[in-house]
């Protein structure tokens, strides 16, 4: 015995289900809609704008007195050059011609393989916690992610004396060795959390066709890597560039960065301590362009794995 529904009760499940209206957003909907709501407001674009123009500031009090002769840097307080406008060049001659020179190019030599080497190992190691199940994965996977809480400035001493004993203290590979290993963890993680982020059914299908690790990571998990890879570039390239810490420790006089010259430039009493504001400068041009230039793929590779759906 068969039942043959009702043309009527479908046609008003129908219509019921067409005139239902938009679904009521969750909490967590709301809370967004209201976030996004508040901060395009603008009371809040006004605030934003009051804060970048508090932030920049200080930046224009440095560019200021890094063009005003020593004099008047030594005389007053660099509001007071609008009023008297003397600028001049020397100071950025003066600094290039105090060993500025030589340190841009050591920094090159120092960033460039520093950010290099962590993210070919970081990649590797990555793939290996999100997609290849060993004994004992999540419990490593934790214990690399908890070297980023372990100071640096207490592994300096170990580290040197390991450098002292096998011979290489005094040249380049003190300094990108300690780099590599301060910036894996956080380079491990970033990765992996974007790796994740990736459909299993876009692997899975890969491996049906008969691909293995070394084509799935370089032909199918690599191209969809680059927001995280740029993200990690900009971060590493930053810190490694901006660093004076490990150029103190690590490095001699031979292959000092550009932080290292430029803390060098006041000189051993502090008399051209004037020069720090050129200096600052010249240090500043190629982290900026850097950021300016991957700044798109560097938000969308902080923002991988933060957001689900």
């Amino acid at each position: 015995m068969s039942t043959t529904a009702d043309p009527t009760d479908v046609e008003a499940q129908t219509q019921e289900k067409t005139f239902k209206g938009p679904r009521k957003l969750t909490r967590a909907e709301q809370r967004a809609v209201d976030a996004k709501q508040r901060l395009s407001s603008p009371a809040a674009s006004y605030v934003a704008l009051a804060v970048a123009l508090l932030w920049t500031v200080p930046t224009l009090g440095l560019l200021v007195t890094s063009v005003r002769t020593s004099r008047d840097v030594q005389a007053d307080g660099w509001w007071n050059a609008f009023v008297r406008p003397l600028f001049t060049g020397f100071n950025y001659q003066q600094a290039l011609d105090g060993g500025l020179a030589e340190g841009f190019l050591n920094s090159f030599i120092i960033t460039i393989p520093a950010v290099i080497i962590p993210i070919t190992i970081a990649l590797l190691a990555a793939y290996a916690f999100a997609w290849i199940p060993f004994p004992g994965r999540d419990f490593l996977f934790v214990a690399v992610f908890a070297l980023q809480v372990v100071p640096i400035q207490v592994t300096l001493i170990p580290l040197l004396q390991m450098y002292v004993n096998i011979g290489i203290n005094g040249s380049f590979w003190p300094v990108w060795l300690s780099h590599t290993m301060f910036g894996l963890p956080l380079a491990i993680f970033l990765l992996h959390n974007f790796m994740k982020d990736v459909p299993a059914s876009l692997v899975e299908a890969a491996r049906v066709d008969g691909a293995g690790h070394v084509t799935i990571f370089f032909k199918v998990l690599l191209p969809l890597l680059v927001p995280a890879i740029a993200a990690f570039f900009v971060f590493q390239f930053l810190w490694v560039w901006n660093d004076l810490l490990v150029a103190l420790v690590f490095a001699n006089n031979e292959s000092a960065p550009l932080t290292a010259k430029v803390a060098d430039l006041a000189g051993t009493r502090g008399n051209a301590w004037y020069l720090l504001a050129s200096g600052a400068f010249i240090a500043m041009v190629v982290p900026v362009a850097v950021f300016l230039g991957l700044q798109r793929f560097f938000v969308r590779g902080l923002l991988a794995g933060s957001v689900k759906g």
